[in-house]
């Protein structure tokens, strides 16, 4: 009747297919090789309902290679419409069975492959399982029911007494796992991970530009150290200096390079209050002991420093000491790039990111742990709508009910968690609400502790001691705050989310700090318990973690359960919670300005009620909001803090209106589209005059490669070359072209003059070009300058193109064209109050392609009409770029999305004329789902 191929991909996987097997079938068989914990837990919701609906079920696995974990055989065993059975093997008979088998009415559907039950076979994994749909009389059908039936009789029923003895048996080949695992861990068998690499690369490169600093930002538990260890290895300094705030890092520090640097021919020492191995050619020292003994050594003592934790590089105890020595390479390592008041971190090491990593990226590299969250309706007896959030006494007071905690723990027990040993944090408003979970937990039989920012470090390093002791009876932290970010407890393997997310960041640090990596888990567990409060769409703002999101792609990211996101990570919200999300979603209004203030409010509350005046602050956080929307708003970050801020310094700087002007106008280019013309600018901040080397050399250091063309075009445009007189009239120039040399104009120099002026172009400069690297990293596009399924508005492709004509130009019309470049901007769905609604038929008809209606005054024979149809022989280039509406939220006019170039296969008809075109780049389904579907 039917047959398909079943894949783990961004469109789909095994587990959708599962899922929606299991809520429509009248009976399911499954017969497979292994089942884990972490695939079983994905299922348990789809189990629980089709429990609910009377569906009896059979499952199979086996004892094969001893990888079926017990834990799961317990969790299938508690349902009481599942008969489970395992096949037991010896030496001679193994088991590589996959097969789930469901039946309906008058058919079967049979889907066999190579997929177990594991996290990662069903999401992740590369794997093949072809789904076959039969009549009940087939007799493919008979053949599999038969094969099915006589391994069921051959399994061994999953009694209580088996279960208790595979367990034992599979702990004790754990243990010896773990003893064996110690012999390998030497220098030969670790190897860099996909981080560790890019970082190295990233370092080379700079290395070969002359650069002499660079900074990586990445999350704890990454494997900063092992990196440096690794590009110290490539480099082989004749001496080393590893800096660092805390001893317990030294310690570490240096074990890892002696462990990584076997056969290196160098002595490792350490600089301490306690010792001082003066002598040693890789010294590992505190900061506080080197500050005090730092002239101990000459300025060129070191060849290579490496400052851990570098966001403290910009206190004055560092400064010092970095501003003695002088190596011939520094690197700072860090998780947390905060600036100080006086520098950024980012100066600090001449803006040169070798690399940085942030949630989504450390998912797809599988450099943290896989996360299964569930979003849970809380209990009707909680009701939070008329409470302010802010409001964290009376918010506890809801939220202390015996009833709810009694409930928290039924969904722990239900979903569970991975290893042995739970090892848990829970996420509360107040130290009193801490309190009571702790108590109450300890009450039923769970240990717990809790913490608040009042208790000292001393107190909090012993409830973290408790909690990682694996022979500590201490299952559960209960903290406020405290463990937002900064804090490495590798063993956790349960999240619970116990007070409304009003913060995107904090959510972020909050889940983060159970991704570390640990022997003990393979993935971690985050229930969240959803209110019914008014903001409960910023979790799908926090979980769906894209550069870009308005309306529509949000809704659909909630609808797919975020297929988007990589890896074996799973998000589900049950249905009630997904109906409340979507509501507000469609309610609120991304560009008001009172949506956009309570987004500024909640940002400076992380900052602990400090402004962050800089747009760098900004990019500092992983989840931060995006400040290009306030400038959007109120046409610069500095118009837009005036409104919010009661800060009469701001409007005095906007007083100048020169000044104000410049300021404006240069924000227009965030987010930046290319770093060419930003580099110029900021390097200008730096020197009078760039020779075309200086501006060549520049807009390398952000781009690898870049055509002599480009570099002229970048000169030209920041000389507002390509202004018309209306735009010059607006946009005083800032630079000029003189003589082969780009030369800072009398206005931009008056404006250098101040201090605070230049502060805050650097800021401006800087935050678009770290923000460009971080998203695009130094690719060289090419020309046009564009990147595959990023957003762009119609005058983009005038700069991008290196267009001789004026930006200005660049609108008005579905079709432009710059030489043999000729770019389509459609619109797949016209305003519902325009005639376009009716006369245009532009439509994705596939992932690969399109339909498109030329505007209504071209003819095939016209000179448009011929460098289209005959495109490839004229030697033209066809751009596409779509959007799905025009207007998504009142008059704010929606970016387009580039699709890449296409050919055209077919037209037809004239004035329009209608074409069917074909992408050179199939559209990727997260987005072709975005584009084309309703939510």
């Amino acid at each position: 009747m039917g047959q398909k191929l079943l894949v783990n991909s961004a469109s789909g996987n095994l587990l959708k297919e599962l899922t929606d097997s299991l809520e429509t079938c009248d009976r399911f068989y499954f017969g497979v090789a292994f089942v884990n914990f972490s695939g079983v837990q994905l299922l348990l919701d789809t189990l629980k309902e089709a429990e609910k609906r009377g569906i009896q079920g059979k499952i199979m696995t086996s004892t094969y290679l001893n990888f079926t974990d017990p834990k799961a055989l317990e969790r299938l065993k508690a349902f009481d419409h599942i008969d489970l059975r395992v096949f037991v093997t010896d030496q001679q008979t193994g088991f590589h069975t996959k097969a789930y088998i469901f039946e309906y009415e008058e058919s079967y559907k049979i889907i066999i492959g190579s997929s177990n039950v594991t996290q990662s076979a069903l999401k992740s994994n590369v794997e093949w399982n072809v789904e076959i749909i039969s009549k009940k009389d087939g007799q493919f059908v008979e053949e599999v029911l038969a094969e099915y039936e006589q391994l069921w009789q051959r399994s061994t029923q999953a009694t209580a007494q088996f279960l208790h003895e595979y367990e034992e048996l599979y702990r004790n080949i754990e243990r010896m796992q773990r003893t064996a695992n110690l012999v390998y861990e030497k220098a030969e068998y670790i190897v860099q991970n996909s981080m560790q690499r890019r970082a190295i690369e990233n370092l080379t490169r700079l290395r070969d530009l002359n650069e002499k600093k660079a900074l990586v930002v990445a999350a704890t538990g990454t494997g900063k150290t092992y990196m440096a260890a690794f590009d110290v290895q490539q480099v082989r300094p004749v001496k080393l200096l590893f800096l660092v705030h805390r001893e317990d890092i030294l310690q570490k520090a240096k074990e890892t390079f002696e462990t990584l640097l076997p056969n290196i021919q160098r002595s490792f020492g350490v600089l301490t209050g306690t010792r001082k191995d003066w002598g040693a050619d890789y010294l590992f020292a505190n900061i506080r002991t080197l500050a005090n003994h730092y002239e101990h050594f000459s300025p060129d003592e070191f060849d290579y420093i490496i400052v851990d934790e570098a966001h403290h590089a910009t206190a004055p105890q560092y400064e010092k000491v970095l501003a003695w020595f002088q190596p011939k390479f520094m690197l700072g390592m860090t998780a947390t790039p905060e600036r100080s008041d006086q520098l950024s971190v980012f100066e600090l090491f001449d803006h040169n990111v070798a690399l940085e990593v942030r949630l989504h990226e450390a998912l797809e590299d599988d450099i943290v742990a896989p996360f299964h969250y569930f979003g849970i309706t809380d209990i009707a007896e909680i009701d939070l709508q008329q409470v302010r959030l802010e409001d964290t006494a009376e918010l506890a007071k809801k939220l202390q009910v015996h009833k709810r905690v009694d409930f928290i723990m039924e969904q722990m027990n239900f979903y569970g968690n991975d290893g042995q040993f739970r090892k848990g944090l829970g996420f509360c408003v107040n130290r009193e609400h801490a309190a009571f979970m702790a108590e109450e937990f300890t009450k039923r039989g769970i240990p717990s502790l809790y913490l608040s920012g009042d208790d000292n470090g001393e107190t909090r390093a012993e409830a973290i001691q408790a909690l990682e002791d694996e022979k500590s009876p201490i299952e559960f932290l209960f903290t406020v705050d405290i463990f937002n970010e900064g804090v490495d407890i590798p063993s956790v393997n349960q999240v619970l989310m116990l007070r409304p997310t009003q913060s995107p960041i904090v959510f972020i640090q909050q889940l983060g700090r159970g991704l570390r990596k640990h022997s003990g888990k393979q993935f971690l567990t985050v229930l969240d318990f959803i209110g019914n409060h008014a903001k409960s769409y910023l979790i799908a703002v926090a979980l769906n973690g894209q550069r870009y999101y308005d309306k529509e792609s949000l809704k659909v990211a909630v609808a797919t359960g975020f297929a988007h996101v990589p890896g074996a990570t799973h998000i589900q919200m049950d249905e009630i919670s997904q109906k409340q999300i979507l509501e507000q979603i469609d309610q609120e209004s991304f560009y008001s300005m009172a949506y956009l203030k309570e987004q500024y409010m909640e940002f400076k509350k992380v900052r602990h009620g400090k402004p962050p005046y800089k747009l760098m602050d900004y990019y500092t956080y992983d989840g931060a909001p995006d400040p290009v929307k306030f400038i959007q708003k109120e046409g610069s970050y500095l118009s837009f803090l005036a409104k919010v801020e009661t800060d009469d310094n701001i409007r005095l700087l906007l007083h100048d209106q020169v000044w104000a002007k410049v300021y404006k106008e240069l924000s227009k280019f965030l987010p930046l589209k290319r770093p060419h013309e930003a580099s110029l600018y900021l390097a200008l901040m730096h020197q009078k005059e760039l020779s075309w080397e200086e501006a060549s050399y520049h807009i390398r250091h952000w781009v690898e490669e870049t055509a002599a063309e480009s570099v002229r075009h970048a000169i030209k445009n920041i000389a507002n070359t390509f202004l018309d007189q209306r735009e010059k009239d607006r946009f005083p120039a800032l630079a000029e072209w003189e003589g082969e040399k780009v030369i800072r104009t009398s206005i931009l120099e008056e404006l250098l003059q101040n201090k605070e002026y230049t502060s805050y172009l650097t800021d401006l400069l800087e935050y678009g070009l770290h923000r460009y690297e971080r998203e695009f990293g130094k690719t060289d596009y090419g020309i046009p300058f564009f990147k595959l399924h990023e957003q762009y508005q119609m005058r983009d492709a005038a700069l991008l193109s290196n267009a001789s004509v004026t930006h200005s130009s660049f609108r008005g019309s579905g079709l432009l064209r710059n030489d043999k470049d000729l770019f389509l901007f459609v619109d797949l769905h016209k305003e519902a109050d325009t005639e376009e609604r009716l006369l245009y038929k532009d439509e994705i008809l596939s992932p690969e392609r399109v339909q498109w209606e030329s505007p209504n005054n071209m003819a095939q024979h016209s000179g448009r009409g011929q460098s289209i149809i005959r495109h490839k022989e004229l030697g033209n280039k066809l751009h596409l770029f779509v959007r799905k509406y025009k207007h998504i939220e009142g008059n704010v006019t929606e970016p387009f999305i580039y699709l890449g170039e296409l050919e055209v296969e077919s037209w037809q008809n004239e004035k329009p004329v209608m074409f069917h075109m074909k992408l050179h780049h199939r559209i990727p389904p997260q987005l072709y789902r975005e584009l084309t579907e309703k939510v």
